[in-house]
């Protein structure tokens, strides 16, 4: 069932259940629906899948094996469980799961409010209309607005500018060199990117952490899972609720997966600097922590390698020994301040993340910093859940690996909604 709204309609509609997102954490909570024989209806304000298709660059791959896409129900089914679906190959996966049990997706219809109404239950307006629904599943993720530091403004109009959510491909960009800003996944990926087409990059370093790629003989991925460590729900976490917070380890699928060493796109001749700080005439300025943040990168990476090494040992396993990690190449000093004009950087690329943007939902659930207060996306209004953000239970939570789990677990919140009302 996939319906399509071009206008507002008349008249109050009534569901039982409204999941607000159509990307895999909605569609996840939709199967469990379906399979539980709960009506519904999936909100999606553009296409299902959207930010695949439409917030993704041309090369862009994941950063997990294939076999870590495991929707409910539609487990990946292909001949390279090891292998890195491509951006086409991801929206494919997605497209085959919506056909494979046919959710009813309201495509290209917007929710615009959600508030809890007195008497039980929560209004939403759309722009096809208005409805009430029992329960609702909140499943937009928690990346929606671009964040672009405010002295961007003072770069000149000649200096194109743009989000990392924009890029597509190093031809898109005017001839000169480009100013990366931001190492998380998608800068560094971007980065690497531009190196490989021959542009010039100047990239300033944030502090996210960095982890290998394949370690004494396995996919780094295959050792964690195995170890358990991905099935560390965030209350037992070391970290605890801070957890939440931390900045995603950067790494690449391409070409078959490999670690991202930044230090060794200095050797091939990226130029790297500390943080972003400011713009001051025709000088960006940059904070001295460039050989901190890197050795950061390089403490989580070996920390990740001990981890492994610690478990092998306790389980006796036999695995090829690897020689210890040794920097290739150290900053000789703490560049602060690069004139753009001289160093003929002809655009940059903003980096750094996404902010939440829930001033669309009018209801008491949110914390200090206007984040979901929830537990296990469980939140302290009766019947308003909350699927997809990242580490919701465990690591996996926000991606294919564990979103299932996580709908799985809704589900039987819901379900228990659901029978209450019956009685």
């Amino acid at each position: 069932m996939n319906l399509k709204f071009s206008g507002a309609e008349t008249g109050v509609r009534h569901i039982p259940v409204a999941v607000i997102g159509g990307g895999q954490a909605g569609l996840a909570i939709s199967w469990h629906l379906k399979q539980h024989g709960i009506e519904h209806r999936v909100f999606e304000r553009k296409r299902a899948a959207n930010e695949w298709r439409e917030s993704r660059w041309d090369s862009f791959c994941l950063v997990t094996p294939n076999w870590q896409c495991r929707l409910p129900g539609f487990p990946y089914a292909g001949d390279d469980p090891q292998g890195f679906m491509l951006k086409d190959e991801i929206v494919a996966y997605l497209d085959a799961y919506v056909a494979s049990f046919n959710p009813p997706l309201l495509e290209g219809v917007d929710v615009q409010r959600l508030r809890p109404l007195k008497q039980g239950g929560f209004e939403l307006k759309t722009s096809a209309g208005d409805y009430q629904a029992q329960q609702v599943v909140i499943a937009t993720g928690g990346y929606q607005l671009p964040i672009i530091p405010r002295a961007a403004e003072r770069l000149p109009a000649s200096v194109a500018q743009l989000h990392s959510s924009l890029y597509r491909n190093p031809q898109q960009l005017p001839p000169g060199a480009v100013l990366v800003v931001g190492t998380g996944q998608s800068g560094c990926q971007i980065a690497e990117d531009l190196h490989l087409a021959g542009r010039q990059v100047h990239l300033a370093v944030g502090t996210a952490p960095r982890s290998p790629r394949v370690y004494r003989g396995r996919e780094v991925t295959d050792w964690l899972t195995e170890s358990g460590y991905y099935a560390i729900a965030y209350e037992d976490h070391p970290q605890k609720e801070t957890v939440r917070e931390k900045t995603n380890h950067y790494l690449t699928g391409r070409d078959g997966g490999r670690e991202i060493d930044l230090r060794r796109f200095a050797v091939e001749g990226m130029k790297l600097y500390g943080r972003f700080a400011d713009v001051c005439g025709s000088e960006v300025h940059f904070e001295p922590d460039l050989r901190r943040n890197l050795d950061r990168a390089d403490e989580s990476y070996l920390a990740i390698r001990a981890s492994i090494d610690q478990y092998i040992a306790a389980k006796g396993i036999e695995a090829p020994v690897e020689p210890p990690y040794v920097p290739v190449w150290q900053p000789e000093a703490e560049i602060t301040a690069l004139d753009y004009r001289e160093a003929g950087i002809g655009s940059v690329i903003w980096s750094i993340g996404f902010t939440s943007d829930y001033r669309w939902l009018e209801a008491p659930v949110f914390d200090g910093r206007g984040q979901p207060v929830h537990r296990r996306g469980i939140t302290p209004v009766s019947g308003l859940y909350f699927l997809g953000l990242p580490w919701q239970n465990t690591w996996g939570s926000g991606r294919f690996a564990d979103v299932g789990q996580d709908a799985a677990y809704l589900m039987n919140a819901i379900e228990l909604q659901v029978g209450r009302r019956a009685a």
